[in-house]
């Protein structure tokens, strides 16, 4: 039983002196000293988090997004501080938790290669914006509007309004069109008309219908002009510029206007036809 008593435990101290009133109570104290350092890092990591956070949602000029991301990471790092503080009030040697962190990180990383690519990603569409929440977007082949990017993976919603995710690699590494960037666009249509068509006047109709349409913007000029003599038709090649979410609507509308006004002027809207003849006859 002595024996046992002077058996060396923790830090050269045996049972016996750890089982003294003393070491028990600075052992109690210690606890009660951890506990207070931890709910004062929480608290302090909370609120520094708000803090950037409230800082990004009252100025519109910036980026909530980015200030999000931002108070993650300050949140964490505070987190992170507070627990080497715990475990230096034990005693514990926190040069040596950090070595055996970093050795555990590259361990991890090497393990998660694609997961720290779509963080790698994350971070740079974060810092570099090329997309925000609500931007109307084309990516790694999927079209839709932008919901959510955080580290991992951008969430879209696809023209139906199903949900699409597209990890952050596949997102960074490709072409991004982003049509909600420019606040006009301009709409493109071509329309053939007969061969023994007046030209003029059905270029007036065209010109006339489309220019009536208030979302059809006159400054710049429309581009209204024959560029093509096909096989079956005369093709008038139509651009005109209007804004940015009137784009699809405006040009489906036009389109079946503009087939419509060319019936009522006795346009010819010229389409491929074959003749079938019966050898036997």
């Amino acid at each position: 039983m002595q024996d046992l008593l002077n058996t060396e435990l923790w830090q050269g101290n045996t049972l016996a002196d750890l089982l003294t009133l003393e070491f028990l109570a600075s052992a109690f104290g210690s606890l009660l000293g951890a506990i207070a350092i931890l709910l004062l890092g929480w608290i302090i990591s909370s609120w520094l988090q708000t803090r950037v956070q409230n800082l990004g949602r009252r100025n519109r000029h910036l980026d909530e997004m980015l200030f999000d991301f931002l108070a993650s990471i300050v949140r964490y790092v505070v987190i992170g501080f507070t627990v080497l503080l715990v475990l230096n009030t034990f005693g514990v040697k926190t040069t040596s938790v950090v070595a055996i962190i970093g050795a555990a990180g590259l361990a991890i990383g090497l393990a998660l290669q694609g997961t720290l690519s779509n963080v790698a990603a994350g971070v740079m569409l974060i810092f570099f914006r090329p997309i925000k929440i609500g931007d109307f977007v084309e990516v790694a082949g999927q079209m839709g509007t932008v919901k959510q990017i955080n580290l991992n993976f951008t969430e879209l919603a696809d023209l139906s309004n199903v949900q699409v995710i597209v990890p952050n690699s596949e997102v960074w590494g490709n072409v991004i069109t982003n049509y909600s960037v420019n606040p006009t666009r301009r709409a493109e249509w071509t329309f053939g008309v007969g061969y023994g068509a007046n030209l003029e006047l059905a270029e007036e109709i065209i010109r006339n219908t489309i220019l009536a349409d208030e979302r059809a913007h006159a400054d710049p000029e429309p581009f209204i002009q024959v560029t093509n003599l096909g096989d079956f038709s005369v093709d008038f090649l139509v651009r005109v510029w209007c804004n940015a979410g009137d784009y699809f609507a405006f040009k489906a509308d036009m389109t079946r206007k503009v087939k419509e006004a060319l019936d009522d002027g006795d346009i010819e809207i010229p389409f491929p036809t074959r003749t079938i003849l019966n050898a036997a006859e």
